[in-house]
């Protein structure tokens, strides 16, 4: 996977956080930087701790699977694409994103519910052989910077972002599955 890909699947994983940050700015009064930043940092970090636990439990399981890797990459980057997709068009939203409260209590359910597809991607990170550290250090990145934007960005704007960026974070990941797919099959260079 190369520094496109990766930027591309952080992206596209950062979504729903970004979505959940969205709704966390439309429920904040007064914004300051510091509440930007604190919903930032449990996204980030759940977003980059996630992929390498998956990463792990992959590599335990890689030498018995490597014939169908590419299989497993494309249908876990594909459901997690298309339940993102889902969820963004029935209206489905995470539960008590729209509470202003960033306390350990109300934030540690929202960061481990916007990371679990980022489990999964840490296990095809595994077979794959994705150099984790770079991974895993970008997913937080990029997550930190658009959940801080996207608190931002709700306070500011609304709700008019969120069903676009969880649509836009569901093709992304699917379009990567598929490109996984097609280049393990020889169909793509």
């Amino acid at each position: 996977m190369g520094v496109w890909e990766l930027i591309v699947t952080a992206i596209g994983l950062s979504m729903d956080a970004f979505a959940v940050a969205v709704c966390k700015g439309l429920s904040l009064r007064n914004l300051r930087w510091r509440q930007c930043a604190v919903v930032g940092l449990y996204f980030g970090a759940f977003q980059a701790v996630m992929p390498l636990i998956g990463y792990f439990l992959g590599v335990q399981f890689r030498e018995y699977i490597t014939s169908v890797d590419h299989w497993i990459a494309f249908v876990l980057l594909a459901l997690i694409g298309a339940k993102m997709l889902h969820e963004a068009i029935s209206g489905g939203e995470e539960a008590g994103s729209n509470d202003a409260s960033l306390s350990f209590r109300a934030m540690l359910p929202l960061a481990v519910a916007t990371s679990i597809d980022a489990l999964a991607v840490g296990v095809t990170f595994a077979f794959l052989r994705v150099q984790i550290v770079p991974a895993v250090s970008s997913i937080g990145v990029i997550t930190f910077a658009l959940s801080f934007a996207g608190v931002k960005i709700g306070n500011v704007f609304g709700d008019r972002f969120q069903k676009k960026a969880e649509i836009c974070g569901g093709v992304i990941l699917i379009l990567i599955g598929a490109k996984i797919l097609l280049e393990h099959l020889g169909i793509l260079g």
